[in-house]
């Protein structure tokens, strides 16, 4: 095991690097990069008479940027130099986890990361936890009363909800609870009241939760139903084995049988997709679901860096997610050889 965790840690080397540099590469053919955005808004400040004293000595009118002031704001986005010097020394950085600065933030992307986090925790690792916690149980009862009433009203039940786009309930919860035509029953926007601080401790969690009441709603209506599926079928499949068989033939409660021997073998797969699913839950941004509720998260910083062309946020978050990734993955192989000693990662068939 120790040799296999060793390979699959050096192997996340050339991957990270594959990674980064087929995304590097498409960058290169992508029209509007930085420079060109900057010119771009020099131009528009130009026209509408909003040149600030600063900027005066780079827009001349109708004679564009300055030669000179062009090469000036290549090598401040480090455009002057050729493309695979650029790729190496960011490599270089990164190795060092230094992921630089963003060019329109002003800001490292660590700090610009760090600073989202909450956002997307929030609605991560809740949504996360409310999902395993009605699915696992609901697939569980679902198994276990196949074919009955309880069974098909509950597929019906998940399967409409997993048919709603997310953002198309979200505007219907902004309509019926958030001031809209109807009810004011939930705030409209950001994590908090603007009195948080003051509140008592109770308050400050009452408050919290009562934020993200639609947002949650929105983000885990629609995911019941894979997790919930999954559940139920992993167990059915486990049912018609032959050692179930063999339990009940020696004269084993059915009670025993279910929560003794399948219990254990069907939790399997769930267990297994426990750290890809955790890790990712910090990570995965909705940006429809920040957008309509004004929540700044990760989902937003990416789709603003990728529209701004600010690469070096949408490489340093890349990097981060793939390397996360990665780690996960690796997780998630050990976990299956302690859940289920029977897999043997490198050995002989």
């Amino acid at each position: 095991m120790l040799a296999y965790i060793v390979k699959r840690l050096l192997l996340m080397i050339p991957t990270l690097i594959g990674i980064l540099l087929v995304s590097f590469a498409i960058i290169q053919f992508v029209p509007g990069g930085p420079v060109e955005q900057l010119v771009q808004e020099l131009r528009g400040a130009s026209l509408a008479g909003e040149v600030s004293t600063s900027s005066a000595g780079l827009y001349r009118g109708g004679q564009g940027v300055d030669t000179e002031r062009l090469k000036e704001i290549r090598e401040l986005y480090g455009f002057d130099k050729p493309a695979t010097q650029r790729f190496i020394e960011m490599l270089e950085r990164y190795a060092r986890f230094d992921l630089g600065y963003s060019y329109f933030h002003h800001k490292s992307v660590w700090q610009l990361i760090i600073d989202k986090l909450p956002v997307s925790i929030s609605l991560g690792l809740w949504s996360f936890l409310l999902v395993y916690a009605v699915s696992i149980p609901l697939g569980i009862a679902k198994a276990v009363r196949n074919g009955s009433r309880f069974d098909l009203w509950t597929s019906t039940a998940i399967l409409v909800g997993y048919a709603v786009p997310g953002f198309v309930l979200g505007v219907a919860l902004l309509v019926f609870f958030g001031g809209g035509s109807f009810l004011q029953w939930f705030p409209l926007r950001g994590l908090t009241s603007d009195d948080w601080s003051e509140l008592s401790l109770a308050g400050k969690v009452t408050d919290y939760f009562w934020h993200l009441a639609m947002p949650l709603t929105c983000l885990v209506v629609g995911s019941f139903a894979v997790t919930t599926m999954l559940t139920k079928n992993t167990f059915l499949e486990e049912v018609r084995r032959q050692y179930v068989m063999t339990a009940r033939a020696k004269g084993l409660s059915e009670r025993r049988v279910f929560y003794r021997h399948v219990f254990r073998n069907a939790l399997i797969p769930l267990v297994t997709a426990f750290p890809a699913a955790f890790i990712g839950a910090f990570f995965t941004g909705s940006l429809l679901i920040e957008t309509l509720f004004s929540l700044d998260g990760l989902g937003l910083l990416s789709y603003e860096a990728v529209v701004k062309r600010d690469y070096p946020v949408v490489l340093g978050s890349l990097y981060v997610f793939s390397l996360l990734g990665l780690i996960t993955k690796l997780i998630t192989d050990v976990l299956y050889t302690w859940v289920d000693p029977r897999v043997k990662f490198g050995a002989d068939a």
